[in-house]
């Protein structure tokens, strides 16, 4: 456990850090493309013809959950808490996809596969939502939000 932190899985972090950083490698070493899931998911779903090749794309984005269920079936279940109404999710979902398409990525993108190119955009991107996320923890712990 760590102080301050008492739900924290630094353990389960790390590995799935370093899986992720293994799948971002192999795509961009292996297709020579990025592993943004917002432009993977644009491609599966046929909002852009840019990017990779659909069928990676599609299977890059049906590979998320089913790494999920995976897991869940491996270790036992994962517990998963959602709000009472389903609007703050919805709302939330939208206002992501509005800051991706805004950004010209995702986190996993820009954070992640951007990050590592040293691309600039990516590292005012990534301190951006960092940032945010900040702010807006913040902001909730002092509106007894969290």
């Amino acid at each position: 456990m760590i102080p301050g932190f008492p739900n924290a899985m630094p353990v389960q972090g790390l590995t799935g850090g370093l899986l992720i950083g293994l799948a971002a490698a192999l795509m961009l070493l292996g297709l020579g493309r990025i592993a943004g899931v917002s432009g993977l998911a644009a491609r599966a779903t046929g909002i852009t013809n840019a990017g990779a090749p659909r069928d990676v794309a599609v299977a890059f984005v049906l590979g998320l959950p089913l790494g999920a269920l995976i897991i869940a079936v491996l270790t036992g279940g994962i517990t998963a808490h959602f709000p009472k109404s389903v609007w703050p999710l919805v709302i939330g979902g939208l206002l992501v996809g509005y800051g991706t398409r805004l950004g010209s990525g995702c986190t996993s993108g820009h954070g992640v596969c951007g990050l590592s190119r040293l691309s600039p955009r990516s590292m005012v991107a990534t301190a951006l939502f960092i940032s945010s996320g900040f702010v807006t923890v913040g902001l909730l712990r002092a509106g007894g939000g969290l």
